[in-house]
């Protein structure tokens, strides 16, 4: 069953949005293409169409979230100041915004964690998507130590121990959003990375 000219893209989009909301709402092991198909308003010929099982849907369904988190990292970057320190704030605030705002976010990354421990081509797509977010972070934290705002380390290093310190936090603000608020949990981030990479305050 082919789909019209000029859909495919709609269609994807619909379908992966659609498995986002089941993977939020039952979890991966509860996942069918049925109920996906439901959701997503499609017949299941037009979904396995696009889909051939639940694997490529968790595939396509994460590489749509981390690109969705990257646009969102883009436009608070964007807005900010072209100071690195301020850029790397940004992107941490940006990241924990959606924690916030978009919890289903962190639902995918952690069924697509729970699934990939067995599988290694999971863990290739993983490994890319983690990556790629280091050398944004890295490039960051190179451009401040050669403006003087950031004391002189290793870079990917480094981007190690921010990623570390953003995952941590947005998987607290996602499950237990009663312990604090975003604004505290920025806060909290912002002085983190102050010590860690010697930024002056009020930077």
């Amino acid at each position: 069953m082919s789909p019209k000219v000029g859909m495919g893209p709609v269609r994807r989009e619909q379908i992966v949005r659609a498995t986002v909301r089941c993977l939020a709402r039952e979890g991966y092991t509860r996942l069918t293409m049925k109920k996906v198909a439901r959701e997503a308003g499609v017949s299941q010929g037009i979904l396995h169409y696009y889909f051939a099982d639940k694997h490529s849907m968790l595939v396509a369904t994460l590489t749509a979230v981390s690109r969705d988190l990257d646009r969102r990292v883009a436009a608070a970057q964007s807005r900010a100041t072209r100071d690195p320190a301020a850029r790397l704030r940004a992107l941490v605030r940006a990241c924990l915004d959606v924690a916030v705002r978009r919890p289903e976010f962190w639902v995918v990354f952690l069924e697509f964690w729970g699934e990939m421990v067995h599988d290694r081509r999971l863990r290739a797509v993983n490994a890319e998507v983690y990556a790629r977010t280091r050398r944004l972070i890295a490039r960051l934290i190179a451009e401040g130590t050669r403006a003087g705002r950031f004391r002189a380390l290793d870079p990917q290093r480094a981007a190690v121990v921010v990623l570390g310190l953003i995952d941590g936090v947005s998987l607290q603000l996602t499950f237990d959003p009663r312990a604090f608020g975003v604004a505290e949990a920025a806060r909290l981030c912002d002085e983190a990375l102050a010590r860690y990479l010697s930024v002056e305050d009020g930077s």
